[in-house]
């Protein structure tokens, strides 16, 4: 008897068919796909053509070129984007708002209920916005005379999903320094070797699905805005109009964390280098 033979999906990717998903994606998300990314992309749709349970990328693509293939568009932004991140990464950002930014919101707002507000714009599975609940929990407390939220958006809805329940390996958290681990009050672990964020610090955070280059439904202002390793796939003209409306949205004196390898588009008349990519808002 012959053992039943998987039918593996021809995931070649051809020029035409890569330039009509670079297209499809920037035009939905202003993310730019470059030509070096070519194998990236294909392993990824290559994904995406098993779960549809279709043949080849060739079909995926052809179905895109679909008038009935509007629905797919988030899946396919989904598939391509990248979701990189950990726990208290690029640590300086996260020692800045504890030691500089939350004392003087404090002292600022205590005693009257005032808000503070942090977004972290790009938020993936959600080590960055955890990791600032963890950090201004420990400085604030438990107070009740201020009233903090961490607005969490990504557009990948899928990790959005993986970020919300807070749930993640064990290892993550082993590799952690001595002095951050304790901050997320980590809660048990289950029979996957997964560890689950506090329930305290989850209720911090509202995670969000936000396209960057679309309408943004918040109003702000924001104290802090988390905005690491996004820039670095958007075109210049995109990543200068979407820093105009950061900057709009920051309180004079906010602060806007962008990643280590990047830095702004272009000078920004109401921001300042004041850190190691750490821009402040003047007035």
């Amino acid at each position: 008897m012959l053992a039943p033979q998987t039918v593996q999906s021809d995931t070649t990717l051809s020029r035409d068919d890569m330039a009509l998903v670079a297209k499809l994606v920037y035009e939905h998300a202003g993310i730019v796909i470059r030509e070096h990314k070519e194998a990236m992309a294909r392993g990824r749709l290559a994904r995406r053509v098993k779960v549809l349970g279709l043949g080849s990328i060739a079909e995926y693509c052809a179905y895109l070129r679909t008038a009935s293939a509007v629905d797919e568009i988030p899946e396919l932004i989904n598939a391509v984007t990248t979701n990189h991140t950990a726990f208290f990464r690029e640590r300086h950002h996260f020692d800045h708002l504890r030691k500089d930014v939350l004392p003087r919101l404090i002292q600022e707002r205590a005693g009257r209920r005032g808000r503070i507000r942090i977004w972290s714009a790009a938020c993936s599975s959600g080590e960055e916005p955890y990791s600032a609940a963890a950090i201004s929990r420990d400085v604030i407390g438990h107070r009740s005379d201020l009233d903090f939220k961490i607005l969490a958006t990504d557009i990948d809805t899928d990790i959005l999903d993986r970020a919300a329940s807070g749930q993640y390996p064990t290892e993550q958290f082993d590799r952690l320094p001595a002095d951050l681990r304790p901050l997320l009050k980590l809660e048990g672990q289950n029979g996957r070797g997964e560890a689950r964020i506090a329930e305290e610090l989850k209720r911090l955070i509202a995670f969000k699905r936000l396209n960057l280059i679309e309408n943004w439904p918040m109003k702000g202002p924001f104290d802090v805005i988390f905005c690491r390793n996004v820039f670095i796939y958007f075109d210049t003209p995109t990543k200068a109009a979407i820093l105009d409306r950061y900057v709009a949205l920051l309180q004079p004196g906010g602060f806007l964390y962008l990643g280590h390898s990047e830095s702004l588009p272009q000078p920004h008349p109401q921001l300042r280098l004041i850190g190691r990519t750490i821009y402040e808002r003047t007035p």
